[in-house]
């Protein structure tokens, strides 16, 4: 077990912390849904929403601001980042197998916020000028998280 203890997060990246919570609630919602028997067309209905309102463009800020500041795409930390965001994106994007789909969208999403928080990020404080970390925080305020979908199937 690794000694390294998680940095105290900075202003700047906590927006993105917030919203990486809000996509471990999708996994457990997921998970969740599908250990009910909740018809996958109605999980996938509301993964896609949040996708669409919510990771996207999550993940744009992290490929725009986020990412740059450890040297762009030739850096091992964002290579692997930026090749999760593809494998989710493609996840996302499929319309067959549902249930094999979102089994594998919760187990891969939860696992790429894993990283991100643990790894990627503590990377990208500790390498961060201060002027960097201004400019994120201008950048990225973060929106309020507002889940009106109407059909909570993981309360049922």
């Amino acid at each position: 077990m690794s000694d390294t203890k998680p940095l105290k997060r900075h202003s700047s990246l906590q927006p993105l912390s917030r919203e990486h919570h809000h996509g471990l609630l999708l996994g457990w919602k997921i998970r969740t849904g599908l250990s009910k028997g909740v018809a996958p067309e109605r999980i996938k209905a509301y993964s896609d929403w949040f996708f669409e309102n919510h990771l996207s463009p999550h993940f744009e800020v992290e490929e725009r601001h986020v990412f740059p500041v450890l040297g762009g795409k030739e850096h091992p930390m964002v290579k692997r980042a930026l090749r999760e965001h593809r494998r989710l994106r493609r996840l996302f994007a499929a319309t067959d197998d549902l249930g094999k789909h979102l089994s594998l969208i919760e187990e891969e999403l939860t696992a790429h916020i894993r990283y991100e928080e643990r790894v990627l990020f503590n990377e990208v404080q500790k390498v961060s000028t201060p002027e960097q970390l201004t400019e994120m925080e201008a950048l990225h305020q973060g929106q309020p998280f507002v889940d009106d979908w109407d059909d909570q199937f993981w309360a049922q």
